[in-house]
């Protein structure tokens, strides 16, 4: 019996190693560029994404992505056999296109695949993702500007749902805004509100699953612009895991 035991662990441990490492070799990745090893200190992605559940050989779409600093991260772990799927709008692309000249190079990141997309058709198709992932954007669904298309929010979330597999996952990590203003803080603010975001995305066909804490900072009064100085990279940022349930 002992025998048997041992030899069962030398198979165990190993695998269970692999799939340990598989998020800290992606963040310690010989081509990843100084500016992004510089925003890991803020953003924990080792962690975040093994809380995301990726895994080698996922299909993975990185929603309004912008630059695709997770892109890349996500690129790493699901490797050769997998895809992330870096999906922009035309605003987002604008807004990126000097990080994103950066990043695809020379032909880097082979297992991503770029589109540029209108929010009523995401082009995610149906039932193909494992994973999707919306970082600092979700709150944009309810911006609203001359320059930027007015997005109907239920539709969007609707769309991600039919991409994914079933049981496949949805993070969305964006900027904390004050209780109880719903989704009115992303107007001038960029932020929105927790709960809001967490029954709103539950309403359609999502399953909350839990939280990641890391991104928290108590010291952020979630009542200014994220884009100011005294907050800009430090801003108190929830992060929520769904999970597709029809």
């Amino acid at each position: 019996m002992i025998r048997l035991v041992l030899i069962a662990l030398t198979f165990l441990v190993p695998w269970q190693w692999a799939q340990a490492d598989v998020y800290q070799d992606a963040v310690a990745h010989k081509d990843r560029s100084a500016k992004d090893r510089e925003r890991d200190a803020r953003e924990f992605p080792a962690d975040l994404l093994k809380f995301a559940g990726l895994k080698p050989g996922m299909k993975v779409a990185d929603i309004f992505g912008g630059a695709g600093y997770y892109s890349e991260l996500a690129s790493y772990v699901v490797g050769p056999q997998g895809e992330v799927r870096l999906v922009n709008n035309a605003p987002y692309n604008e807004f990126a296109k000097e990080g994103l000249k950066e990043r695809f190079t020379e032909g880097r990141l082979p297992n991503v695949k770029r589109s540029t997309v209108e929010s009523c058709n995401l082009r995610l198709g149906t039932g193909e993702l494992d994973a999707a992932m919306i970082v600092l954007s979700y709150h944009d669904l309810y911006y609203q500007d001359e320059g930027w298309p007015t997005i109907d929010a239920g539709d969007f979330l609707d769309q991600i749902n039919r991409a994914l597999k079933p049981g496949g996952v949805f993070l969305v990590i964006d900027h904390a805004a004050k209780d109880g203003t719903g989704s009115s803080a992303a107007q001038d603010l960029h932020r929105i509100d927790e709960v809001f975001a967490r029954k709103d995305i539950s309403a359609h066909g999502f399953k909350y699953e839990g939280s990641f804490d890391k991104l928290r900072n108590p010291d952020d009064d979630r009542g200014v612009l994220v884009f100011n100085p005294a907050v800009r990279g430090k801003t108190d940022r929830f992060v929520h895991l769904y999970r597709k349930t029809r």
